[in-house]
């Protein structure tokens, strides 16, 4: 199984459907809100230099934006 870690933040409509996408595919993730909580901001911008959500990290593969495609192709769903 896949490291998947999903950076969100609040009211980020992309954010919800990659989750959505997640849940329906029974993939499990961690969620890290950006928002509440400031170690994730700082992983977020200076370990993935992705400054938007959602941004899926998929065994250390950081995917940045709403890239459904290359996160299909990198969980092998394809």
């Amino acid at each position: 199984m896949k490291d998947v870690t999903l950076y969100t933040q609040p009211d980020c409509p992309p954010c919800q459907i990659m989750k959505l996408f997640f849940n329906d595919n029974n993939i499990s993730y961690k969620e890290k809100n950006i928002k509440k909580d400031k170690t994730a901001l700082q992983e977020l911008t200076k370990k993935y230099g992705s400054y938007s959500t959602p941004t899926v990290v998929i065994d250390g593969k950081a995917i940045i934006g709403f890239e459904l495609e290359e996160i299909k192709k990198e969980l092998q769903l394809d």
